[in-house]
């Protein structure tokens, strides 16, 4: 399927490894140029390489807010543009709610959220003018059904589903359209450091941990972060032109609730 998407120019934030890189791949791959950033240069670069020639890396704190003003700055002279913008950032600290530091909740608000608001005032007046734009912020499963091992995370990401409705609403009649995706259990880096947390917590080992995890999944297995990645590719491509204000699953069923 052609996704009508060739020639679009697509920021991708955390992009130079797991759910991130699989998302700027999946990109390059339906035509677009793609914007990457990340902390580590040499892991970014390595990225950018791996990806395909039409991709730009960019050191990137995403909760740094001139960093990330920077960073559109830069991909506007450099690719012409922004026409899809995928927010994402690595997840905040683990822990039980009591032993979660002030200091902490206020990184993963300034990493987690804030990068969103930010990026997207940024972005939209370029999308508004052209008359087009995908804007997709990836959370996670816990904005609709919280954990008790990441408190930081659900009640956050809860907020980004409330915001990504309210985006969507606001910028819909300049043909931007703005949804959210909820991956459930991932194999990423990100889901390994969480079975070393619940191993420790439990007694057991970290393999053990992800085999008890995926069991708790319907579909007995993890998710690739090439899964997650083709639900957001859908989501940026012309056929998705009528889909905003979404907050997609893509957990194997695990999420309880009524979607």
């Amino acid at each position: 399927m052609d996704l009508g998407i060739s020639g679009k120019v697509a920021m991708v934030a955390a992009s130079s490894k797991g759910i991130g890189y699989a998302i700027a791949k999946q990109l390059t791959l339906e035509g677009c140029r793609v914007s990457i950033c990340g902390r580590n240069e040499e892991t970014l670069e390595a990225a950018a390489a791996s990806i395909g020639e039409e991709t730009r890396p960019y050191v990137v704190d995403v909760s740094n807010p001139e960093d990330l003003n920077w960073w559109v700055e830069q991909t506007v002279q450099d690719l012409g543009g922004v026409d899809i913008l995928v927010t994402n950032t690595g997840g905040p600290a683990a822990g039980s709610i009591q032993q979660i530091t002030d200091e902490q909740w206020q990184d993963g608000f300034d990493s987690t959220l804030m990068n969103i608001v930010r990026l997207v005032r940024s972005v939209q007046p370029l999308m508004a003018e052209s008359q087009w734009g995908r804007i997709v912020h990836i959370t996670s499963l816990v904005a609709k059904e919280p954990s008790r091992m990441l408190p930081i995370s659900s009640t956050l990401r809860a907020g980004i589903m409330a915001l990504t409705r309210l985006q969507a609403t606001e910028f819909a009649e300049q043909g931007i359209t703005v949804n959210g995706v909820l991956p459930g259990h991932t194999y990423t880096d990100r889901q390994k450091h969480l079975a070393e947390v619940r191993a420790e917590r439990e007694g057991i080992t970290p393999e053990e941990a992800l085999i008890r995890q995926a069991a708790d999944i319907p579909m007995k297995r993890l998710a690739s972060a090439d899964e997650i990645a083709s639900a957001v590719t859908f989501l940026c491509s012309q056929q998705a032109a009528y889909i905003t204000g979404t907050n997609l699953l893509v957990d194997g069923g695990l999420t309880k609730g009524i979607a």
